[in-house]
């Protein structure tokens, strides 16, 4: 199952190798990556095919609200074609309520 896990600052910090395959990237090849960087690595629309900013998709979401989030959306990397997925976002919330960052799972439809 693809993973990708972001700081708070929303930094991409690690994707493991099925995210590779989809992202077309590797982490060895790219490390770490600023949010407004690799959120362009991908396209993700709604299911009337409407972009979705930055701010609304659900890794950011469950950043600035510490809660999770789950939408099915359009997914499109690169030139590939675009891709029906679901997208689960979770705050990692570490010990003492310390909060680490956030993880987006994700999977086709």
């Amino acid at each position: 199952m693809p993973i990708l896990l972001v700081d708070t600052e929303g930094t991409l910090i690690f994707y493991n190798e099925p995210a590779e395959a989809i992202l077309g990237q590797r982490f060895e090849e790219t490390g770490e990556i600023a949010a407004d960087t690799w959120s362009r690595l991908f396209a993700l629309a709604d299911e009337q095919r409407v972009p979705i900013l930055q701010e609304h998709r659900p890794t950011m979401m469950a950043l600035s609200e510490r809660r999770p989030f789950s939408r099915n959306v359009w997914m499109q990397c690169g030139n590939r074609e675009w891709r029906h997925v679901s997208i689960t976002a979770l705050p990692l919330i570490g010990e003492g309520g310390q909060f680490l960052g956030a993880q987006m799972v994700f999977w086709e439809m």
